[in-house]
């Protein structure tokens, strides 16, 4: 089991972010030991790997949520899980192609740069 500051080290978090994701209702699945204080298994930490990609790559928190919510349901819900995970995926997909534009963009100005003159330019 790890403590919560394991798991703020591990996924690079504060202790706070996890503490916010539980109030968010992002964490119901994890336990909390005699003292009260929250445990993660294996199977947790992972869970929440996989709340930090989503949330990393611009899911966003309700969503998320939604997600998480539909896994405590169990095997019933795993094609709209699967559907939630094609959708994000189309739209990571565009944020890498605009940000693949974007760098196009600022790799010209380091070029122009690169050969500056002394003519203005934007």
């Amino acid at each position: 089991m790890y403590s919560i500051n394991d798991v703020a080290e591990i996924c690079d978090l504060s202790a706070y972010t996890i503490r916010f994701y539980d109030k968010e209702g992002l964490l119901p699945f994890i336990t909390r030991n005699n003292t009260g204080n929250r445990q993660f298994s294996e199977n947790d930490l992972e869970m929440i790997k996989l709340i930090c990609c989503l949330k990393n790559s611009g899911m966003q928190i309700k969503d998320i949520k939604k997600y998480i919510d539909l896994f405590m349901v169990g095997d019933s819900t795993a094609s709209m899980r699967k559907q939630m995970m094609i959708d994000h995926r189309k739209s990571v997909i565009k944020q890498i192609s605009d940000l693949k534009k974007q760098l196009s963009i600022i790799e010209l100005k380091i070029a122009f740069y690169e050969s500056y003159n002394g003519a203005k330019h934007c």
